[in-house]
């Protein structure tokens, strides 16, 4: 054996340096992600949008998109593209999914709702998923049941509470024009936390160790008061995989130097950096990235109220910009000659540990203005009172903004696409469909385009109305009512919290002929922007109504223990009393006292034989009758006296 030692080394080490030889000529390839997203064809982008608000918050948008092109290796071999994502497509055939996980409520009236950030980002309170499968109509059941386990598992949420088919629907055009091959599903309790984060953050290349991801501090984020994490996938032959991961914050920066001026109603806005709004700096890109920069938009209503606007427009006489950006990229002004958006550009790749990037603005005078809305604002409340019948109620205000996107206003109609799904417990009335327009009712077949009804069946499928109406743009405010009873549900399928209601999703409205975007006349097409991309596409304006909480019957939960608890005690009675009664013997007992009473000895000779018993020897028996004698003298003495 030790004369074949030497033998096997020689293989060992050959086998070692050649490994060593590899990896030194994988590692330029690797490490050049700039150039090629590293290898294969495969690119990562990171970006951020940075925005103030009128309310004096800040929008903070990150942006991460991740592509694989079509190969036969797709989903087993990877560089940048996270592989569990790429299996997932795989394995369930998905052609266009999005997940999103949201906290809190998107303001429409102050934060916009026709803008490109606000008509994809924003998105109901909980979890929402959809997915178009590229299946046959029998198979995408099964699926969508298993696509939702393996989702709950990856980002550790309770999403596999989709599975059931009362938990989603099959929305044919109200969502997303389809054949059937659809799924939406909704959970409006579900609590959004650092545990949904973190493996969502797992998917980056860099994760948060470096890049724009390494800005996302915990408690910075989740004290904001709208949260949305989404994420989105497209699937073709032609293109590959598509991955887009999105992280949309609205956050109050620490005021320091605002203060209310006395010759205006305005109030000064706060001025914010990167530092302040994320506790850092930024230090450098992800090296995998192949494009990082960070964008810091002044939307249009605010370029309007600025009088002169000039070349070096950050820094003027309202706000400051810091540090001077890399270039400005401005949006083609509209039909009506209104002043578009500005989008001021910072490349991440000029900064490093010894000159860090901190982007901010920094206000010297109070401005007031007005996001850009949509054509009306949705709203819905329940109306009634009682545990066993109700209302839903949609309500339309319009904004007096349709001469932005119809013109004329004397013959011109808006189009609305209404989706709303409601649990089986709740069992609507379709047929009690009630519209009014400016508190007048009307017709159904005068503002009803199309509708499509889908019922519901009780603990197997929610109800489902999509209806398309048509108002017109001199109308002030809309009102649908929809009737509905409240079903009795098992006790097997109340939540833990059943008294404090039951959810039902939001609504979602549509404007099908009303598209959300901009238009940079000076963007190059070669540029590697993937959300100067986004933001030139058309996508419809949609807008999420507010998440329902009914009250429905519901049994007193100490009552089971209460019942269990006496009749234990009863059977316990009634079988305790039935043995005693089975197994006594009278006869045999009454022949037993009958002896005992016999075989007791008469009262004077027990108390003698107990004495006798006590007193040991005869001494002591004397000396007891001596002193009885005694006392019998004494009293007779006493007496006689």
């Amino acid at each position: 054996m030790a004369s074949l030692r030497p033998l096997s080394r020689g293989p060992f080490l050959l086998l070692l340096i050649f490994f060593v030889f590899s990896l030194s000529l994988l590692r330029p390839i690797q490490g050049n992600g700039g150039s090629d997203g590293g290898g294969g064809g495969e690119e990562f982008s990171e970006e951020l949008l940075l925005k103030p608000l009128p309310d004096r918050k800040v929008l903070a948008h990150f942006h991460f998109r991740s592509a694989a092109p079509p190969s036969a290796a797709n989903g087993r071999h990877h560089h940048l593209f996270p592989k569990a994502i790429a299996q997932l497509v795989q394995k369930f055939q998905i052609r266009e999914l999005e997940l999103s996980f949201t906290q809190g409520r998107w303001n429409y009236e102050r934060w916009g709702g026709s803008d490109p950030i606000s008509t994809r980002n924003a998105k109901p309170p909980g979890v929402e998923l959809w997915a178009l499968f590229d299946l046959p109509t029998e198979e995408i059941d099964p699926t969508w049941k298993n696509l939702t386990h393996a989702l709950s598992g990856l980002f550790c949420a309770s999403i596999n509470f989709l599975e059931s088919p009362t938990a989603y629907s099959s929305p044919y055009w109200g969502f997303l024009s389809n054949n059937g091959n659809l799924r939406y599903g909704a959970l409006p309790r579900e609590a959004v936390c650092t545990e949904n984060l973190t493996p969502w953050l797992k998917i980056l290349p860099c994760r948060d160790k470096a890049g724009i991801a390494s800005l996302l501090y915990r408690p910075s984020i989740y004290k904001g008061y709208y949260h949305s994490q989404r994420l989105r996938l497209l699937s073709s032959e032609s293109k590959g995989i598509i991955l887009e991961q999105t992280l949309t914050v609205v956050l109050q920066p620490n005021s320091y130097t605002s203060s209310l001026l006395s010759s205006s109603d305005a109030q000064l806005q706060p001025s914010w950096s990167l530092s302040q709004l994320f506790k850092k700096e930024m230090t450098g890109k992800c090296v995998l990235a192949k494009s990082s920069k960070i964008f810091l938009e002044l939307e249009r209503g605010l370029l309007e109220k600025i009088v002169e606007i000039r070349d070096d427009s950050w820094s003027n006489s309202f706000f400051d910009l810091f540090p001077s950006p890399d270039r400005e990229i401005k949006e083609l002004e509209n039909s009506n000659g209104q002043v578009g958006s500005s989008l001021y550009e910072y490349k991440v790749d000029n900064s490093n540990e010894n000159k860090p990037l901190d982007v901010g603005i920094t206000w010297k005078l109070p401005l007031v203005w007005s996001s850009v809305h949509a054509p009306f604002q949705a709203s819905r409340f329940l109306m009634g009172s009682g545990n066993e019948r109700g209302s839903i109620a949609i309500s339309l205000q319009s904004t007096q903004t349709h001469d932005q996107y119809f013109g004329d206003l004397n013959d011109c109609t808006v189009p609305v696409i209404v989706l709303q799904v409601v649990p089986w417990y709740v069992k609507v009335y379709y047929h009690t469909l009630q519209i009014s327009i400016d508190g007048k009712p009307q017709t159904l077949s005068d503002v009803i385009e199309k509708i499509q009804v889908t019922p519901s069946e009780d603990k197997l499928l929610p109800g489902t109305l999509e209806i398309m109406l048509r108002f017109p743009c001199s109308m002030l405010s809309a009102t649908l009512s929809l009737d509905f009873d409240k079903g009795f549900l098992h006790i097997d399928e109340y939540p833990p919290d059943a008294n404090q209601g039951f959810d039902i999703p939001s609504a979602l409205v549509t404007f099908p002929n009303i598209y959300s975007s901009r238009s940079y006349p000076d963007y190059d097409v070669s540029d590697d922007s993937s959300l100067l991309h986004n933001l030139q596409e058309k996508y419809l304006v949609r807008s999420y109504t507010e998440v329902l909480l009914v009250p429905l019957t519901t049994p007193d939960f100490s009552m089971p223990y209460n019942v269990i608890t006496f009749t234990c005690t009863v059977l316990a009675l009634y079988f305790g009393s039935l043995l005693n009664v089975l197994r006594r013997r009278i006869g045999e007992e009454e022949r037993l006292l009958a002896k005992k009473d016999s075989a007791r000895p008469g009262l004077v000779p027990l108390l003698f034989s107990r004495l006798s018993s006590k007193l040991k020897g005869r001494k002591l028996l004397l000396k007891v009758v001596f002193v009885a004698l005694v006392a019998v003298v004494w009293h007779y003495f006493l007496n006689s006296s």
